[in-house]
């Protein structure tokens, strides 16, 4: 007889019909169902989440972000947009792309320097206010690091490499890191499923002489993590396929999107 194992965190419900065979019906949160013959069933355990991330978390300037458990992680779901540092510091907004490329210290950047578009895409970061001591993320959080993206990338494609530098690190989790549909990032949005509730958006970035590119087509990240003698950690999705890029920033003065993570 089989031992069914029903996770609550993945199953939305469950539903009996009575018909010539009675099934159990397992609805997941992803969209897809699953049907077995109560006959084939010896026993059903579960288990609850019992994570303990906040359903919300709000930065100094009172933007509120939804949060997601991922394993023992707890992920903002949506790019970062404070103006201020945590302390209440404001962050540099360089005016032009000439005082943005010669900026390095702390700056952040909305799209086009429309304030509309980082409201749902986030603001731009360079690496300078990533790595700054007065803290980007809120109290009690940080800027995810190389390692907690390891993480999530191992869980959602057991076989991805989190060893390679500049290169594919999978093929395939993209799809499941992804926000779904097409009503941020550009067709075909390739097989995103966004299963993991991540949300990942496609931001554009900024680059260090200042140009602003690719908002709807690439999500940069920045990570927290340096790589020893050079420069930090990023990842990269884009719109045509499913595949997440391990890389880094090439200087600190690159623009990106953040994602936080709780302490």
């Amino acid at each position: 007889m089989k031992k069914i194992v029903a996770i609550l965190i993945l199953i939305h419900g469950f539903v009996f019909h009575s018909l010539s065979q009675v099934n159990l019906n397992i609805q997941y949160t992803n969209g897809g169902l699953q049907s077995i013959p109560l006959t084939d069933i010896d026993s059903i355990n579960y288990t609850v989440n019992t994570s303990n991330c906040p359903i919300t978390v709000m930065d100094v300037d009172g933007n509120i972000y939804n949060v997601v458990a991922i394993g023992t992680q707890c992920w903002m779901k949506e790019n970062f947009k404070a103006a201020h540092f945590n302390n209440g510091a404001v962050i540099t907004v360089p005016i032009n792309d000439a005082q943005w490329n010669v900026t390095v210290t702390a700056a952040c950047a909305d799209y086009n320097y429309d304030t509309t578009i980082s409201n749902v895409y986030g603001k731009l970061y360079n690496y300078f206010a990533v790595a700054d001591t007065q803290g980007l993320c809120p109290v009690g959080w940080h800027v995810s690091t190389d390692a907690e993206w390891n993480y999530v990338v191992k869980r959602y494609d057991p076989n991805a490499d989190t060893n390679c530098v500049n290169c594919v690190q999978s093929p395939i989790v993209g799809a499941a890191l992804k926000e779904n549909g097409l009503g941020h990032w550009l067709s075909p949005n390739a097989s995103a499923t966004n299963i993991s509730h991540l949300t990942l958006l496609p931001g554009g970035w900024r680059t260090g002489q200042g140009p602003f590119n690719n908002l709807h087509q690439y999500a940069h990240y920045w990570t927290s993590t340096k790589i020893p003698g050079s420069y930090p950690f990023a990842r990269m999705l884009w719109y045509i396929n499913s595949e997440l890029i391990r890389g880094n920033g090439t200087n600190g003065k690159y623009g990106m999107s953040v994602r936080c993570v709780k302490d």
